[in-house]
């Protein structure tokens, strides 16, 4: 099972290789009248860790919210 991790992490990261290599070329992003230039590949990895930040905190404090309104409905029975 260990050797089928590692084969779909190498693809993984063979995708974003070549998904950086085929997308060199620069583009503007427009965000509250603030722009930035920048490669398009350096663009989707920014956003993709931006996603994973906000979605893992958001997960994280949806979580907790559900486990403390357990205990407290536990508590109260």
């Amino acid at each position: 099972m260990r050797w089928l991790y590692l084969l779909i992490i190498v693809v993984f990261v063979a995708a974003i290789v070549i998904f950086s290599i085929q997308n060199r070329e620069l583009v503007t992003m427009s965000f509250l009248g603030l722009g930035l230039r920048a490669p398009l590949a350096i663009l989707a990895v920014t956003v993709y860790v931006l996603g994973a930040i906000t979605g893992g905190s958001l997960f994280a404090l949806l979580r907790k919210s559900v486990r403390e309104s357990t205990a407290r409905a536990s508590a109260t029975r």
